[in-house]
């Protein structure tokens, strides 16, 4: 039973029908590719709108509250600094979120 099976011994010759159906096979797939218009597009631009608007909800007050922080450590002056620049880090993250809506999202 065993010497009829191909996937057995490794060694077997190569069955041209196989071959045949595998170059079939990827002539559909290319056709298909083609029809439905199926290429590797780059997100929209509302989604990418969408992820900087998330980005800019996380890095302005993240940022802000980093560089208080720092501040606050050199200049000794505990949470007044860490907390005027996290205010001004989401201040910040505002006003470039109005200005991305104002994008025309297309």
């Amino acid at each position: 039973m065993t010497q009829f099976d191909p996937a057995q011994d490794g060694e077997s010759p190569k069955d041209p029908r196989l071959d045949s159906l595998d170059m079939q096979l990827k002539q559909v797939r290319k056709a298909e590719q083609i029809r439905s218009g199926e290429r590797h597009a780059v997100p929209a631009k509302g989604m990418r709108q969408g992820n900087r608007v998330l980005t800019e909800l996380i890095a302005g007050p993240a940022g802000g509250a980093l560089i208080g922080w720092v501040i606050d450590q050199f200049a000794n002056t505990a949470p007044a600094a860490l907390l005027v620049c996290m205010f001004l880090g989401i201040g910040v993250a505002f006003r470039n979120i109005y200005r991305i809506s104002q994008e025309r999202p297309e």
